[in-house]
Formats: structure tokens, C-alpha cells, sequence
């Protein structure tokens, strides 16, 4: 048996001036954010970790008066970091990361349910030598299986470190929690622990020969055992060309030719196993119903139905369920644009507030049904525990094309919109994994994406029965499976090439099934709307105005001087109804003529010989630059371009494509141009939501601009390709 190791380490007195820092650790699935919800309430905000893109959840927590700030890190097994989320958890909690001071108190939670597992982090915790409380959550589902935990053994067993037991989901126990939180706030000093002595000795050993080191014995042990790779520069840094001497000669002292990092499991879980048997006791118990249906589940059969069964559901919500919702932001953005325009007189300002601001705003918050939905579908199988499940049983399958099981939904989620698929993929621990669904994700066939398609195929397909098909169906159905064969070949390409890397350890525990918590389900749906309309909102809001700028600068006086005599000419001619249409009409023309000589028409005139290769005007260029913030502006675009009015419906501005032409007479919207365009807008990425969001959640412009490039250069090279061998 590995004997326990104390060492005293003096901690400062808490005072007034003194901000306080807690930080909230434990395994993934123990309920950590359901305590962090119930100690902070509202009082939470949601940011980046600097250079990161894992997210920095603080809360604030008042206890006897004072406020302090509770930190919600990752879940993590160990201090040995496997993806950026638990590396960010072990930066936290060692002092490494900018903006976040080290914990004055760590708070660990664990679930008492698998406190096997939990004991193996409370000990690498226990060593960091910091003011503890140990939180057992899940005691409810432990007291239904015959589970019970002695929590005074448990804390003589790590050194006296104080514990309770609490019921998060209900708050039972959470008034005991917070009065052993203020007592480890006010401790003055707190005890460095080793479960394993002999390591502790190494790391003593190599911190006496460092001079002026701020290395702590933990970081010396991590780079010992897991060669961390900070902690290995600050020993070079200090030993020089002897550091890796050094490390190498203890290790062998340590682990001989044993792989260090199973050395200190064997070490570690035989520490456990003496001490499970003496601070837990378990009696038989039949199984509950959670227990049932998860055995159930967990058989090939069974779970491939309810699999698809879920996920039909899910992308059935997100596609249609949001409709209604989008539909009423989108009448009243309309609407109160509409009574704008009637209230202000016409000119710049009106157009800029309706055209640019009012319709900014909502191409932003129209995708918010979306993401509402989308997210409380993930947060309930997140805490039903199902989330788990659906990513282990799609594993396999998901590897044969270089992605794991957690790719599975935020590439289905993606069919409704590759804003909130991209915000899904932070249930992806690994970060090339992560990374190459962000890119695959926008290749999966949107809903923005519909309007343009449903415009072109209806005009320029014809509709015919193929047995029990219609043509027109078929090339929609082809058009969807040519954006995952897009998304699934881009996958596989990067995880060959720019993302080749060794295969991710998947580690997942499987919980059992249980209700999810009401409160802490709203709590994270707040959040994530919250956190959609601040980052995506801006970026496309400034985008949108961007391009209403280039759209409506320069005006032209001759085109509107024009514009007057014809309406005074068709006042004198008409009269009623025909006036009201001639006058419609004079004002789509001019518009259009307006937006020929703009800066985004001439923009069109100028790229359209980089397009002539795939058939296209400068027409379909403009509406394809002015459709850059949003896919299915372009509708509205083409409208104006052919003045039949932005609000054009698709018979009216169908019957003017057919008839449009080139300068020469020959028709624009030929059949192979058609099918050319409608690959474009398969592949190309047009949406400043998405590209914002990648920046966002990889933390930069280089991902953005390669995905942008990389898609917008295959959608070029497919229209190309079936325009050529089409007109050939």
C-alpha cells in the first residue's frame, strides 16, 4: 500500500480586498454544471479562454457577504490532458492561464455512483496542495442502487479534505456545501498530498538542483510522468542541456521501461482499491428502470432504432418545427421595416435603416428558433444521458471517414444550419476532430440554401414522373447528397492530410437514463442564445450594412430624374390599378438600373469575365457577391436585378430568367448553366454567420479564410466542369 505524504503549505488569509477564486472540477457527466447553475444562479457569463476556443464559464458566488468568482473548468479523468478542454482544465487549476488566477479552492465534484472512477482525480487534486471541498453529487440514483458513502472515511482517507453529499437537481445539501466553502475560503493554510511518495521524492529532488524556480512539485511530477510540455521548457530553461537528463534518469528510477503514464494508474488504482471497500458499502439491489433501458440500449438493434428515431426527430425540429418561429420574426421584421419606410421620407436614411439595419438584424435573429431548438435537444440528451450513447454507437462508422461518434449530430444539424452545427461541435474533445467538422459542416444542405434552389429547379427542370419519382425531386434529393458527399470527402481529406494526427483517445462513460433537471435545461438554452446573438449578431449585422452600402452608393440623378418623368407620364396615361402597376414597375426598373451602375453592380462588371467560363452575367455575379452575408438574399437580389422587385415572387421572376439574355441574343439561363449554379451554391460558402462563427470557435482567421477559399473554389471548379461538358 502506497503510504500518504503530507506536507504543509501556508495559504493566505482570505480578506475583503482579496478577489477569491474557486474553481469547479470533476468528470465529465457528474453533474458539475448543475452545481455550478445552483450555487451562481443568472449571475454567470459565458467567454474564451484567451487563445483558446474552449469556453470560460464564471459565476458569481456570495458567501457571508462576499462576492467571489466560481470558475466552471472542463471535464477532465485526470491531470493528464488528453484534448484542449481538459488541458485548459489543468492550466486553470495550476496557475498557467492568463486572465485566470489560480484557484484560492478547489470545489471537485464527483458522482457517488462511480466513485470508483472520481477517487482517481480526487487524488491528483489532493496534491495540488490548495483549500478542498468534495462535493458527492447523484446520491439520490446511488441511494436507489443500495450505494452508500461514508463521508467522513472519505476525507480521512485523502488527508482530511471535508465532503458531502448533495442532490443537485433538487438542492438538497447545497446549504452544507456552501458552509464548507466558506470554511476552506477562510483556511490559512491547506496540505500537499502524495499517493504516490516515490514521485513526490523525484520531484523534490529535481525542484533542489532548479534555482529560482516557479515551478510547483506538481508540474515537475506532470513532466516526470506526462511530459508537460510548459513545465519541461521551465526545467530546460533553468537546467539547460541537462534537463533531459535528468528526466530521463528519474523516469527510469520511477518506471524502469514501463510506459510512465500506466505505471501511475497501477499505482493510483491499487490506492483505490484498498480505499473503496472502506468508504463505500453496496448491497444487491433490482434494477430501475434507468438501469433497464440503458442495458437495453446498449444491444446493436435497439439502439440503431431509437438512433433514428432521435435523430429524425431532431433534424425534423430544426428544419420544420423552427418554421413557424422564423416565420413571424421574418413578417415582423418586414412589417416594422414596412412602417418605417411609410413614416420617414425617402432617401438615404430610410433605406439605410430599412434596407440595412432592420434587415441586418433580422438575418441574424431569424436563425434563433433554430438554435434554441437545436440546443435544447442536446442539453436534454445531454442530461437524460443519452448524448453518450448516440456518440459511441456511430463511432465506428464516423471513423471510417476520419471523424469520431460526437460528429454525428452537429453534421445532421447542419441540413438546417451550419451556425448552429458549428456551435455543436464543443461536445468534440479533439480538436482536429472538431475542426474538420466545423469544415465539413457548412457542405450539408441548409435551409438558406432552398429558396435558390427551389427557384431554379422549378424554373429550369422540367417536372417529370420517373417511375415513382419526379425529376425535379430527384435533382433536389441530388443536390442534398452532393453537399455530404462534399462534407464527408473534405472530412476525410483534412483528417489525411493538414489534420493526420494519432487516432483520439475516446473515452466515454455511459450513465444511466434519468429526467433532466427543468432549471438547469433553461439556464443553458439562455446561455446559448445569449451567446449566439452576441457573437454571430454583430458580425453579420456589419456585414449586412456593408453590402446595402455598396448596393445603394453612387446614385445616379439622371436615373432618378428619368424615373419622375416616367411616373408623371404614366399618371397622365393610367389611372387605378393600372397606374399602381406601371408605377411598380417604373420603380423596379430604376432600381435596377440604380444597382447596375452601384459600386456592387460594377463589382459584377468587373469579376463577370472571371465567371464567363461558367456561363454567368454580370448580373448573376453581382447577386452572387450581394449574396456573401446570406445565401437566400440572392433571390431578392436577382429581383431587383431584373426589376421585378426585391419582394418578387418565383413565377414572376422564373418567366424573366428564361427570357434573359446576353448582349449577343443567346440565353443566359441555359440548362448546363443552371446545373452549374445550382453545384456552386451546393459547395460554396456563403454565409457571414458561418464564416463569423468558425473564426469564433477556432479562435482566429485561418480556418475562415481556408474554408471560405477551399469551397468557394469548388463550387467554381463543379459549375465549371458541368457547364463545359454540358454546353459541349
Amino acid at each position: 500500500m502506497a503510504k500518504l505524504s503530507t506536507i504543509r503549505v501556508p495559504v493566505e488569509r482570505v480578506t475583503m480586498a482579496r478577489k477569491v477564486t474557486i474553481a469547479l472540477v470533476g468528470n465529465p457527466n457528474s453533474g458539475k454544471s448543475t452545481v455550478f447553475n445552483r450555487l451562481t444562479g443568472l449571475r454567470q457569463k459565458t467567454a474564451n479562454f484567451p487563445g483558446v476556443t474552449v469556453e470560460k464559464r464564471i459565476g458569481k458566488l456570495t458567501l457571508d457577504g462576499v462576492v467571489m468568482d466560481l470558475v466552471d473548468l472542463p471535464g477532465t479523468y485526470s491531470l493528464s490532458a488528453n484534448s484542449a478542454d481538459e488541458r485548459i482544465a489543468v492550466d486553470v487549476l495550476l496557475g498557467r492561464v492568463a486572465g485566470t488566477p489560480a484557484p484560492n479552492v478547489i470545489l471537485a465534484v464527483i458522482d457517488a455512483t462511480r466513485l470508483y472512477q472520481g477517487l482517481y482525480l480526487l487524488q491528483q487534486l489532493a496534491e495540488l496542495g490548495r483549500p478542498m471541498v468534495i462535493a458527492l453529487t447523484m446520491t439520490d440514483a446511488a441511494i436507489r442502487k443500495n450505494i452508500r458513502v461514508d463521508t467522513a472515511a472519505l476525507s480521512r482517507r485523502l488527508g482530511n479534505i471535508p465532503a458531502c453529499t448533495i442532490v443537485a437537481t433538487t438542492g438538497s445539501g447545497m446549504t452544507r456545501l456552501r458552509e464548507l466553502v466558506g470554511q476552506a475560503v477562510s483556511n490559512h493554510s491547506a496540505q500537499a498530498r502524495s499517493f504516490w511518495p516515490e514521485l513526490r521524492h523525484a520531484a523534490e529532488t529535481l525542484r533542489g538542483e532548479l534555482q529560482d524556480t516557479a515551478l510547483s512539485l506538481v508540474e515537475i511530477e506532470r513532466a516526470l510522468i506526462d511530459a508537460d510540455s510548459n513545465a519541461i521548457q521551465m526545467l530546460q530553461d533553468s537546467l539547460g542541456d541537462l534537463a533531459g537528463q535528468r528526466i530521463s534518469v528519474l523516469r527510469q528510477t520511477l518506471c524502469g521501461d514501463q510506459p510512465p503514464l500506466a505505471v501511475e494508474a497501477r499505482q493510483r488504482y491499487e490506492w483505490i482499491r484498498q480505499t473503496l471497500p472502506i468508504v463505500q458499502t453496496q448491497s444487491s439491489v433490482t434494477a430501475r428502470w434507468g438501469s433497464k433501458l440503458g442495458s437495453w440500449l446498449n444491444q446493436p438493434y435497439p439502439a440503431t432504432a431509437l438512433f433514428l428515431v432521435v435523430m429524425a426527430t431532431v433534424f425534423q425540429a430544426v428544419f420544420a418545427w423552427a418554421t413557424p418561429a422564423m416565420d413571424l420574426i421574418n413578417t415582423g421584421t418586414s412589417a416594422f421595416g414596412a412602417w418605417l419606410e411609410a413614416g420617414l421620407p425617402p432617401g438615404m436614411f430610410t433605406s439605410l435603416l430599412v434596407d440595412g439595419v432592420i434587415a441586418g438584424v433580422g438575418s441574424v435573429i431569424i436563425f434563433l428558433p433554430q438554435i434554441i431548438i437545436l440546443f435544447l435537444f442536446i442539453i436534454v440528451m445531454e442530461d437524460t444521458g443519452y448524448l453518450a450513447r448516440a456518440a459511441f454507437l456511430v463511432d465506428r462508422a464516423m471513423r471510417s471517414v476520419g471523424l469520431s461518434g460526437q460528429s454525428v449530430i452537429p453534421l445532421l444539424s447542419g441540413f438546417a444550419c451550419a451556425v448552429p452545427a458549428i456551435m455543436a461541435t464543443r461536445v468534440i474533445p479533439n480538436r482536429r476532430d472538431r475542426i474538420a467538422t466545423i469544415i465539413a459542416a457548412p457542405f450539408m444542405t441548409c435551409s438558406a440554401r432552398l429558396p435558390v434552389y427551389a427557384l431554379l429547379i422549378a424554373a429550369f427542370v422540367p417536372s417529370r414522373s420517373l417511375g415513382f419519382m419526379n425529376l425535379q425531386g430527384l435533382v433536389m434529393f441530388g443536390l442534398y447528397m452532393l453537399g455530404i458527399v462534399g462534407g464527408v470527402g473534405t472530412a476525410l481529406l483534412l483528417k489525411r492530410s493538414a489534420l493526420r494526427g494519432p487516432t483520439p483517445t475516446f473515452i466515454l462513460a455511459l450513465p444511466d437514463f434519468h429526467l433532466p433537471n427543468l432549471r438547469t435545461v433553461l439556464m443553458k438554452l439562455l446561455d446559448r442564445a445569449r451567446i449566439f446573438l452576441r457573437r454571430a449578431g454583430t458580425v453579420i449585422f456589419a456585414v449586412a450594412v456593408v453590402v446595402w452600402a455598396l448596393a445603394y452608393f453612387p446614385r445616379s440623378d439622371l436615373i432618378e430624374t428619368e424615373r419622375l418623368n416616367a411616373q408623371t407620364q404614366a399618371a397622365a396615361t393610367y389611372d387605378g390599378d393600372a397606374l399602381k402597376q406601371a408605377a411598380a414597375q417604373i420603380d423596379n426598373e430604376a432600381a435596377a438600373a440604380h444597382l447596375s451602375q452601384s459600386w456592387l453592380g460594377r463589382a459584377g462588371q468587373a469579376v463577370e469575365p472571371l465567371f464567363v467560363p461558367l456561363g454567368w452575367d454580370w448580373r448573376i455575379s453581382a447577386a452572387v457577391i450581394a449574396g456573401f452575408p446570406a445565401r437566400e438574399v440572392v433571390v431578392a437580389v436577382l429581383g431587383t436585378i431584373y426589376a421585378v422587385g426585391a419582394a418578387a415572387d418565383e413565377a414572376s421572376l422564373a418567366d424573366r430568367l428564361r427570357v434573359a439574355t446576353w448582349p449577343d441574343g443567346q440565353l443566359v439561363f441555359t440548362l448546363p448553366m443552371v446545373l452549374g449554379l445550382l453545384v456552386f451554391y451546393a459547395w460554396c460558402l456563403q454565409c457571414a454567420a458561418t464564416i463569423a462563427v468558425i473564426k469564433r470557435e477556432t479562435n482566429g482567421w485561418g480556418w475562415p479564410l481556408f474554408a471560405w477559399s477551399y469551397m468557394t473554389g469548388l463550387g467554381y471548379l463543379g459549375a465549371l466542369l458541368v457547364f463545359q461538358i454540358g454546353s459541349a
